[in-house]
């Protein structure tokens, strides 16, 4: 690769390609914001995208920073162990698309978990529970982007000191607001296109250099890789991350438990597979998801050998203990004709790269974030479903800068934490809490609200206890409190316990209680309507009437499929509070979906 000085100055390269990339990224949002006023709109694009543009977005929201740097570092200095890491946020993707994916998407039209969950259970407690696991699952890991999206710009643009670190903080927060704020679903969707088709033709191109380094031969590469690790044949068996003995095999388990159960049921990945009206779109979304991914992930398993192979364990395990420098190492060894790194052009676009990765990622979880603060607790508990369309959207707008400015000002203390520590509890609530509930909602027609106060409030509480004190927060070098130890659980990824736990709490809860009441409105407290405007609050979800207030049950689908449609909604007619017996295009009220009403 030619030296960027050899036709431009380094810092002024650096300089044209950040801005292009926030230009061009804000333009996309700018455009796609032409109609944000309705909720369904800002919401969810109202289902804009077909479902390759989906599946494109989906690929976006859930490839992250700690997928890019984090798993190639992992490869790098753990062999096997990285693997299986990769291997499992690949598989947990596809159990989403196998099992979760068509009643996400499949029945009356929902903007959150809290408009599913209302129409089983009984609504105000079901939105309040689902809204702050959604904000305990998503704040940890906003916190961890933010922190990495400022350091990535100091790196790109050679900005030295804490206090440049803070501002680039500062001024990411600011774009993560405008990005949500401007675009809503739609426009962030299409950051997300252009984030993964930028971040897939750059790892792909560093990994055909690697390749090419090694004459395409892939063993060779491999056997390089175990070598200059310094782990030796002991690179590609299982071990090297935590140790051999029974207690690290455990650890290791519960890592890849907490992964493939938890990585896609983060709440900003499935918030896509609202947009889609039934389950055969969301699938092929899942399909175009699934397979962009796993090309994704093929070449970041060549790059963390390549890191190893080029660059050496003890010189990654030196930079960062975690590996999360590997790729940029890597990117540096590979330009040698560059002097040094701000002299470098592959260094400048690889760190543009994942800049826009990293900025792509806030705007996903901050849109789920304040989403369900503005629809679960502001439209749908404090108003009871009496706002106006137009209203509902500004306090998300407001919702999103609230969220944005709590997320900065958490983000810039928390620079220095483990990020290793917040991103396996955030995927361990997702795993532990959000998965059982959707499970025995979808799945289970015994689940209660107790039940539901079992998996979500007491699974979180149960995991944030085993968290605190287990040795990723004190008694280790790299705890977040390095001179302190408290830590009397061993595992520092709980999720092993706290899985089963959730199932069981979901479960006993349930069966202690009294049965839910079935009810063919599904709007609980609040009702549908109440709005004097004739707005109902949110208009989906829990209250997604049609002019009778009812829901519907999709064509073809048993009641059993989705225990929360009445199978009496499928009977006949049914009449509504005016007398009306049929809607607007001459069909039956009640008689099942009508995309037109």
């Amino acid at each position: 690769m030619t030296s960027a000085s050899a036709f431009l100055d380094a810092g002024t390269l650096a300089y044209v390609i950040f801005s292009a990339c926030v230009a061009i990224s804000f333009l996309l949002c700018v455009l796609a914001a032409t109609d944000t006023d309705e909720p369904a709109q800002f919401y969810t694009g109202s289902g804009g995208m077909s479902p390759a543009q989906n599946g494109l977005a989906i690929a976006g929201d859930y490839i992250s920073a700690a997928t890019v740097l984090t798993t190639t570092g992992a490869i790098a200095l753990t062999g096997a162990d990285g693997l299986l890491s990769a291997a499992a946020t690949v598989l947990s993707l596809y159990l989403l698309k196998l099992r979760l994916a068509g009643p996400l998407a499949e029945g009356p039209r929902h903007y959150t978990l809290g408009d599913i969950l209302a129409r089983r259970l009984r609504e105000r407690p079901a939105r309040i529970a689902i809204a702050l696991v959604t904000l305990i699952v998503t704040f940890p890991i906003l916190l961890v982007q933010l922190a990495a999206a400022g350091i990535m710009m100091t790196t790109l643009l050679d900005l030295p000191g804490e206090a440049a670190t803070t501002i680039s903080t500062v001024f990411v927060g600011l774009l993560m607001v405008g990005y949500v704020a401007f675009g809503g679903m739609r426009g962030t969707g299409l950051v997300q296109i252009m984030k993964i088709v930028v971040v897939t033709l750059v790892t792909t191109v560093l990994a055909a250099m690697v390749l090419h380094r090694f004459g395409w031969n892939p063993i060779r590469l491999m056997t390089t890789a175990a070598r200059n690790s310094g782990a030796g044949d002991g690179y590609w068996t299982t071990g090297v991350q935590f140790g051999r003995s029974a207690l690290n095999r455990v650890e290791l388990l519960s890592l890849d438990l907490t992964l493939v159960l938890g990585v896609a049921c983060m709440p900003h990945v499935m918030m896509r597979l609202y947009t889609h009206r039934g389950a055969e779109a969301a699938r092929k979304s899942m399909r175009w998801a699934v397979g962009t991914v796993a090309g994704f992930m093929v070449t970041i398993v060549v790059l963390g050998m390549g890191a190893a192979a080029l660059v050496g364990g003890k010189e990654l395990y030196r930079q960062d203990h975690a590996g999360g420098t590997a790729l940029l190492a890597l990117t540096r060894v590979l330009d040698s004709g560059a002097r040094a790194a701000d002299q470098s052009l592959l260094f400048a676009v690889v760190a543009c790269a994942v800049f826009v990765t990293v900025l792509a990622a806030v705007v996903g979880i901050t849109l789920a974030a304040a989403t369900t603060v503005a629809h679960d607790l502001l439209a749908r508990t404090v108003f009871r479903g009496r706002l106006s369309r137009g209203r509902e959207v500004r306090y998300a707008r407001w919702a999103v800068l609230g969220v944005g400015t709590t997320a900065v000002l958490l983000a810039i203390p928390a620079q220095g934490w483990n990020a290793q520590v917040l991103i396996v509890y955030t995927f361990g609530v997702a795993a532990s809490a959000l998965l059982p509930t959707l499970v025995y909602t979808f799945f289970w027609r015994g689940f209660t609200t107790v039940g539901m106060y079992g998996s979500l409030y007491g699974t979180t509480v149960l995991l944030t206890v085993l968290t605190v004190f287990c040795p990723g927060v004190s008694g280790l070098p790299v705890s977040i409190f390095p001179d302190r130890d408290f830590a009397w659980f061993p595992l520092q990824t709980p999720g092993i316990v706290t899985i089963p736990a959730g199932f069981l709490l979901g479960w006993l809860g349930s069966v202690l209680s009294r049965p839910e009441q079935r009810r063919d409105g599904g709007t609980g407290e609040g009702g549908p309507g109440e709005g004097g405007d004739g707005y109902d609050g949110g208009g989906h979800g829990a209250a997604d009437p049609r002019e009778d207030g009812t829901a519907t049950v999709p064509a073809g689908r048993s009641d059993e499929w989705f225990p929360s449609w009445p199978a009496a909604e499928r009977r006949g007619p049914r009449h509504s509070p005016s007398g009306r017996t049929h809607n607007g295009h001459g069909r039956p009220l009640g008689v099942g979906p009508d995309l037109a009403d």
